[in-house]
C-alpha cells in the first residue's frame, strides 16, 4: 500500500459539492491498495501513520504524532481518500498507466479495513468515498508531505 501524506492546518472532502469529511489540524492521507496489498499490509500502513512524529513540539522540532498533537494527548485529524492514481505508472507515453493499482473491488475492501481499524484505533477520523470524483481542499502545513509504501 502507498500513502502520500499531508500535514495540514485543516482539510476537507467533498462530493458533488457535498462536504462528506473534514478535519481540523492533522493528516491527510491519499492512499492507494496494490494487488499484493493485504489487510496486515493496510494496518502496518495505519500504524505508521498514527506513530509518525511530524508535527512540532514546544521547541520546533518534529518530535510529536498525530496522535499528540500538542503533547497533553490531543489527537490531531485523520482524514483519509482513496486515490488509485498513486499507482500511476508514467515511464512510457505521455499517458499513465493505472495497472499497478488494485482491482477496485480489492481496493475498497482494503480502504474499507483501513478505515475501519483507523476509526478504532483514532478519532477523529474522516474519510472520502471510495470510488467517487471528489474534491479536496487543505492548508499544507509547513508544508510537510511524507511518501509512504509498506
Amino acid at each position: 500500500m502507498k500513502a502520500l501524506l499531508q500535514r495540514v492546518r485543516w482539510a476537507h472532502v467533498a462530493v458533488e459539492g457535498k462536504r462528506v469529511g473534514a478535519i481540523e489540524q492533522g493528516l491527510l492521507a491519499l492512499v492507494c491498495a496494490e494487488p499484493q496489498d493485504t489487510p496486515e499490509v493496510a494496518e502496518k500502513l495505519l500504524l505508521k501513520m498514527l506513530k509518525l512524529r511530524i508535527f512540532s513540539d514546544e521547541a520546533g522540532k518534529m518530535n510529536r504524532s498525530v496522535q499528540d498533537l500538542d503533547g497533553n494527548g490531543k489527537a490531531g485529524g485523520l482524514l483519509l481518500v482513496s486515490q488509485f492514481t498513486l499507482a500511476a505508472d508514467c515511464s512510457s507515453g505521455n499517458r499513465p498507466s493505472f495497472t499497478a493499482a488494485a482491482p477496485a473491488a480489492q481496493g475498497e475492501a482494503l480502504f474499507n479495513h483501513l478505515l475501519q481499524r483507523a476509526r478504532a484505533l483514532h478519532a477523529p477520523v474522516e474519510a472520502g468515498i471510495f470510488g467517487a470524483d471528489m474534491q479536496i481542499e487543505l492548508l499544507n502545513d509547513g508544508p510537510v508531505t511524507i511518501w509512504l509504501q509498506m
